[in-house]
């Protein structure tokens, strides 16, 4: 039962996740942590921000990674075959069509729809892992993170996995100092 649920959990999230990785994403989030309960809305945010860091498609690896965790090898070979095979099928499908359509207005009009979907889809993923970042920091602490990381990846321009990777050296070393000032307490 377990794997036919992984099978289905990241099939669905495969079939509808239109755009690529980022629309998918929450559509796993709903199925991974709203239905399933395979894992905490903390820990699927670790596994964003840790594959997003990574290279190769966001969507596979989280498939990867959760489908090894909740099934071990097998679950994550069914996760990674759930996910990638209705993108290749339905590649197959729409490219052979889409060549014979592709400047029809219809087309044209699906494809400027999808945009506008995956950017709310992202917006509400955005203020769900907001909320959660509260819990640790103050409103204005959280705000200007947030502005301060939306700088820093759009006018200055750096990679998401070089902001990542220094966010998490500053965490890691800050959380290594603190720790160091409570032993001396001690």
């Amino acid at each position: 039962m377990k794997y036919v649920q992984i099978f289905m959990a990241f099939f669905r999230s495969g079939i509808l996740g239109f755009g690529g990785g980022p629309s998918a994403i929450p559509l796993v989030y709903k199925e991974v942590v709203e239905k399933y309960r395979w894992m905490k809305d903390e820990e699927f945010s670790d596994v964003v921000a840790l594959g997003n860091t990574l290279p190769g498609p966001i969507n596979t690896k989280i498939a990867g990674y959760i489908g090894y965790r909740v099934g071990g090898w097998p679950g994550m070979l069914i996760a990674l075959f759930a996910s990638v095979v209705p993108t290749v099928l339905l590649l197959i499908i729409f490219l052979t069509g889409l060549g014979a359509s592709k400047d029809k207005p219809w087309v044209q009009g699906m494809s400027a729809a999808v945009l506008p979907v995956v950017a709310a889809m992202m917006a509400a993923l955005a203020l769900d892992f907001m909320k959660q970042a509260k819990s640790a920091m103050t409103w204005k602490g959280l705000i200007l993170f947030t502005g301060g990381s939306f700088l820093v990846l759009q006018f200055f321009r750096w990679h998401p996995a070089i902001w990542i990777a220094a966010l998490l050296a500053f965490a890691f070393f800050s959380g290594t100092a603190r720790e160091q000032e409570q032993e001396k307490e001690r």
